[in-house]
């Protein structure tokens, strides 16, 4: 939890010189009884703090309110609009490629940002240089790494992945009872026009009983390795 917010100086960021920013991307959201509402900002935060010990990159404080209107009826949730969350990623792009990097990396840990795709697919049409980690095939690749046992469909929602990367990297935040909160609902086929509340009623769409930190462990080192690509296919543009 010490490392959410970056505390490097600007003499350090200058001795640096990074052609990658990095910005981590959270929500504000139930995560059922057993996780917090900050659970997502952890987990993108989590993500980068182990790419900047790992590449040289300017590590950027995240975003901790997203798009999370599929929660809206779990106290607690909190979003702003798509096109808000539009408006800061360019932003933010905007103002740190006039001081430094002239790469920025949108680091997403919430999966109903579905705008961060548009986000980076314009930018790329306007020879702006951003990118989208982790990539489906980045998080499938890191769940094959830790060898979860549940799909990324079935995994939806304070499930295994999730409550596995708490475990390992903060385990005082993951409330007791996560052994017992399983719940499937494979079919949400009305997911976008129904919420969140139509498939499940503790706010758990999969099975956090399977979580363990060594699993947490190895899904972090998987996606720290794959943002490795990220970085070259950067580097080139």
């Amino acid at each position: 939890m010490n490392d959410v917010l970056p505390t490097a100086t600007t003499t350090e960021e200058r001795h640096r010189n990074a052609p990658v920013a990095i910005l981590p991307v959270g929500s504000f959201e139930q995560h059922g009884d057993h996780l917090p509402l900050s659970t997502d900002t952890i987990i993108a935060s989590l993500i980068c703090r182990k790419i900047a010990d790992t590449y040289p990159v300017l590590l950027l404080p995240p975003i901790t309110i997203s798009c999370s209107h599929e929660h809206s009826t779990w106290p607690g949730t909190v979003s702003i609009s798509a096109r808000t969350l539009h408006a800061v990623i360019t932003d933010v792009y905007d103002s740190v490629t006039r001081t430094g990097p002239q790469t920025l990396v949108v680091v997403n840990a919430h999966g109903g940002n579905y705008v961060l795709s548009n986000v980076v697919q314009e930018a790329s049409a306007e020879g702006r240089a951003m990118a989208l980690f982790p990539t489906r095939e980045d998080w499938q690749g890191a769940r094959g790494a830790a060898e979860l046992v549940s799909s990324m469909h079935e995994d939806m929602h304070a499930g295994e992945i999730e409550t596995s990367l708490l475990l390992h990297a903060c385990p005082e935040v993951v409330r007791p009872g996560y052994q017992d909160a399983d719940h499937t609902a494979d079919d949400r086929r009305h997911l976008l026009t129904e919420g969140m509340q139509a498939y499940t009623r503790s706010g758990v769409i999969g099975r956090p009983s399977l979580a363990t930190a060594e699993k947490g462990k190895a899904v972090l080192n998987s996606l720290t390795s794959s943002f490795a690509d990220v970085m070259d296919m950067l580097t080139k543009l």
